[in-house]
This record gives C-alpha cells, structure tokens and sequence, in this order.
C-alpha cells in the first residue's frame, strides 16, 4: 500500500468509518447493479420511490439506465421530482400509489415517511421501527402499472420492476398482470413476519413470482428488530433465466 493510500485510510479511520472496494458482496445496490448489466436491462421501473433514495443508490453505483418513479405521498413526491430533476433519464410519474384498480385509495403517513402504507401496521412493526407509528392520512390516486407502464415500456427492450410499498406488493402485481410478461425481472420486499395487516408473506411471494415465470436470483439483508436481531424482512431480486 503506498504511502497516500494509508495515509487517506488513516483519515478516513478517524472518522470512525471502514473504507472498503466496491463489490457485488459487500454492497446490495453494487450487487443489483451487476445483475441490471448481466440482464441488459434498459429501464427500472420505480415503484414506492419515497424520495428517491432507491434510484439515487443505483445511480450512485453506475446504473445509467432510463428511470421511472411512483410515489403517492405529497412530501416525498416533491422531494422526489426535486431531485429527479437534475437527471435527464430519470423521471416522475404524476403523485399517485400503484395498486390492482383505477380509482382513489387513502395512505397512513408514517413518522419516518418510508413505512407508509396503505395496509395497517402491526405492533410488531411499530416498535421495531422506532418512529415509524402512524401520523395521519392522505388521500391519492391509485392506478395500476398496467394503466401508466405502456408509455414507459414503449421504448424499452428489457425493462425491469422494483416495488417497494410496504406490504402492498401483491396488489401491485395484480394491477400489472399485462405488463409483468413484458419484465425481465422484479426487486421487492419479503416480508418474514406480518408487519402490515393483510400483506401476503415471503413464501407466497416467491410462488407467485415463480408462476410468472421468475427465478430468485439474490437475497440481501432490509429489516432487523434492532431489540433482539430477528430478521422481519428481506429484499430478493428476480429475473427470468
């Protein structure tokens, strides 16, 4: 190691971080991103972007790929398009949640924004996530994916669906019945235990994923109960081999 290599380590040890290469093992969005390449996929469809924090990563690793973000939650929505701004291949679908039908739905506001759902949360959620409680409502438009994709996919070859909506996942893919055959693959949460009220869990997903003719192809660590290190839930990448 030269001089100036330990040097900047040195430094960077000070602050009380580890610096470490990037590598598809000891980061999640290097890992998708090598898969996003093994699969020339062209398109990321954004589904539950919050503000932008899921496409931010991929673009921080080198995704350089079209963007396309849903978010149905007014502040997060503006932060979102804020930032999306700055990216010409990324853009933002008009405020709305992604679900099975055409028509207006009603959304919890968590305290940290990211746990919103529509779905109920359940205790075990709540006090897992510390600051995650339920603060109020807002009301959204909700289209399925098949109704808002086909413009998005006009142009695609290979296109790719990450959803991120808190327990709501298997509505959105009820809504996107004609769109998941033109997917070459999906990133979304398993849930291991119910966090929201009637979200279908993790062995009912990969089922259902695999009858749309998906593989698993990586899991990678999301939600610990920091109380006593339970595993509550996990994100999983699959594509069609």
């Amino acid at each position: 190691m030269s001089h100036l290599k330990r040097f900047i380590k040195a430094l960077i040890h000070a602050t009380g971080f580890e610096l470490h290469r990037l590598t598809a093992s000891s980061n999640p969005a290097f890992q998708l991103l090598k898969a996003l390449n093994r699969f020339e996929v062209d398109l990321v469809l954004d589904v539950g972007a919050n503000a932008g924090q899921f496409a931010s990563e991929l673009r921080l690793v080198g995704y350089r790929g079209n963007l396309v973000s849903f978010e149905p939650l007014s502040a997060a929505h503006k932060a979102l398009s804020e930032v999306a701004g700055r990216d010409p291949k990324w853009r933002v679908h008009p405020r709305g949640a992604i679900g099975d039908y055409d028509g207006e739905i009603e959304i919890n506001i968590s305290g940290n924004s990211v746990s919103s759902s529509v779905l109920p949360m359940t205790e075990l959620c709540s006090s897992a996530a510390k600051g995650s409680a339920y603060m109020g409502i807002e009301s959204t438009p909700l289209r399925r994916l098949d109704s808002v994709a086909p413009e998005y996919l006009a142009k695609s070859r290979r296109p790719f669906l990450k959803i991120d909506t808190q327990g709501f996942e298997w509505q959105v893919l009820d809504g996107a019945r004609e769109t998941l055959p033109h997917v070459q693959g999906v990133h979304c949460e398993l849930s291991l235990v119910t966090l929201y009220d009637g979200q279908h869990l993790w062995e009912e997903m990969i089922e259902r994923l695999r009858q749309e003719g998906f593989t698993l192809w990586s899991i990678q660590k999301g939600f610990t109960d920091p109380r006593d290190g339970r595993t509550l839930q996990v994100d999983a990448s699959f594509f069609r081999l």
